[in-house]
């Protein structure tokens, strides 16, 4: 009947093109080239969306009514959090929310989620990091170092290993939700016979990739207005 079984199911990360700089190997990797063809649609359906904004008439259409829905989703979304910050971070919360959304449904194409990629999603994380901690220090000045010792110093250690978790904390569940998806597939795709292979899968990948990359990547953008609200005064 045709039907192949592979002991040996595929969900590792392979290297593409080797080459050498600064004396060292690099390695363009499908997280790279996954990463490349996310940014490339991203840019062309900012484009799309530039020009359907500019060219629009008194009746808008489709794709612009989409935009303005999501554009207005994703303001509420940030008044529900920063309040009347949400238009200092609206931009960033937007470009990270596209960027994530964009990696999580990548394997609907059969891509490589890029977001499966710890190297990806720690510095997302790290990111957020950096912007969470300026936004302390500019708004809180020493209070922003004081409050590690606060209800007493006894908890300082506490406070310090809760405020370095926190990029280690959003990173690591947005990795491990997107690896596990792509596990699951690999899983399937490596170890069942090809006839099962064809149309069941589907509802594996809208779990996977649809359902599970749109909640972690709400979940990512929420965690992150989180943290930068306990910064704000």
């Amino acid at each position: 009947m045709g039907m192949l079984i592979s002991n040996e199911p595929d969900f590792m990360i392979h290297g593409v093109l080797q080459y050498q700089m600064f004396g060292q190997d690099f390695w363009i990797t499908t997280t790279t080239i996954s990463m490349w063809i996310v940014t490339v649609i991203i840019l062309l359906v900012g484009v799309l969306a530039n020009r359907a904004l500019k060219n629009a008439g008194d009746v808008p259409g489709t794709f612009q009514n989409a935009l303005e829905y999501a554009y207005e989703m994703l303001q509420k979304m940030a008044d529900s959090i920063l309040a009347g910050n949400a238009k200092r971070f609206v931009n960033y919360i937007g470009t990270i929310f596209l960027f994530i959304l964009f990696c999580n449904l990548s394997g609907l194409l059969g891509l490589r989620a890029p977001t499966a990629d710890y190297g990806v999603t720690f510095l997302l994380g790290m990111v957020t990091f950096f912007i969470v901690n300026y936004q302390g220090i500019k708004n809180r000045k020493m209070r922003h170092f004081t409050s590690l010792f606060e209800p007493t110093p006894i908890l300082f250690p506490i406070n310090l290993i809760g405020e370095l978790a926190n990029p280690l904390s959003i990173s690591l569940r947005l990795f491990a939700n997107l690896l596990s998806g792509v596990i699951i597939m690999g899983l399937w795709y490596g170890m069942m016979p090809l006839l099962v292979n064809i149309g069941i899968p589907a509802a594996l990948h809208i779990y996977c990739d649809l359902f599970s990359g749109c909640i972690q990547t709400y979940v990512f953008c929420m965690l992150t207005m989180v943290y930068i609200n306990d910064k704000m005064e």
